[in-house]
């Protein structure tokens, strides 16, 4: 059963950044977006979907493709799950119209990264993010992925973002455990995974969920993780871990996270085929049998479809 949304989880607990299926000739292919939409809900367990975000290419795709996307998938899942849209620039009027697109197109809240590249100040950080969370009405989840930023999130910083009352959640790719168990505490943000290695020691450390790249195979296997930690159970949660740790190593190990994530789902038959765009490269039949040779080991693709 999907989590229910709480101050403690209020997107739920198992979430993945969903890829964005494309056509031979790059278009945006809405209607396989809608389908792998429906099956990681429907059949992933999923309580939410984060859309254009890194694994769905968003620096590739255009305005009228996001909101259009966001549109399908909403549309596809209807109120089964929580729809977060990527709301992520170094231009901040852009990353405001991006939020407000997203707003009219249906999505349920926003996923603010701190700007990249340009590496701003943490007064330009502070100031970019407030300038988006005050652009709408949605609630926000921010992003520190310092290894694709360049900036990190500072601890003053979040402590002043929190105060704002629509900040309510962040996805942590820092690998900061320790400073994750001290910042959720102090802040009370509902503090997510955003790296699948570490999503169970993250729940040891105050953690409430993950925005999962893996979950585009194991979404189960997290809810059920999830779960086990909840009720106690720490040997299952690890136990269950443990078991996705090859389909973990396949999608993340060598840091082309979309470009895995693509030949994994349609490996198990949920989108028609792996295109990406540029600079994207898609998996070659190489890299997409190493794919399928993680999925095996998980025990996530059986032999007659390997």
């Amino acid at each position: 059963m999907p989590h229910a949304s709480t101050p403690a989880r209020p997107f739920g607990a198992v979430l993945t950044a969903m890829v964005t299926p494309m056509t031979a000739d790059g278009s945006v292919d809405l209607d396989a977006a809608a389908r792998l939409a429906t099956a990681l809900v429907d059949q992933g367990g999923h309580d939410g979907l984060v859309l254009n975000g890194t694994t769905g290419e968003a620096p590739t795709t255009h305005a009228p493709e996001k909101a259009e996307l966001i549109a399908a998938v909403v549309e596809a899942v209807g109120d089964r799950a929580t729809i977060i849209a990527g709301a992520g620039s170094n231009d901040t009027p852009h990353a405001v119209r991006m939020a407000e697109q997203a707003a009219e197109a249906g999505a349920h809240g926003l996923l603010v990264v701190s700007p990249y590249y340009s590496r701003p100040s943490q007064e330009g950080v502070y100031q970019h993010v407030r300038a988006v969370a005050d652009s709408t009405d949605l609630p926000v989840m921010l992003y520190d992925v310092p290894g694709r930023t360049g900036v990190r999130f500072a601890q003053d910083t979040l402590d002043r973002l929190a105060e704002h009352e629509r900040v309510v959640a962040i996805k942590d790719a820092t690998g900061d455990l320790y400073a994750a168990a001290t910042a959720s505490e102090r802040t009370g943000l509902a503090w997510y995974g955003g790296d699948d290695s570490v999503y169970l020691a993250l729940l040891a450390h105050g953690g409430c969920g993950i925005v999962s790249v893996v979950g585009h195979v194991a979404g189960r296997q997290l809810v059920e993780i999830t779960e086990a930690f909840d009720a106690g159970d720490t040997a299952r949660a690890l136990r269950v871990f443990r078991s996705i740790a090859p389909a973990i190593d396949a999608l993340n190990g060598a840091g082309f996270q979309a470009v895995a994530a693509k030949a994994a789902v349609e490996a198990l038959g949920l989108i028609p085929n792996r295109h990406m765009r540029l600079p994207n490269v898609a998996a070659s039949d190489e890299e997409a049998a190493a794919v399928r040779a993680g999925l095996r080991a998980a025990g996530l693709l059986d032999a007659a479809r390997s």
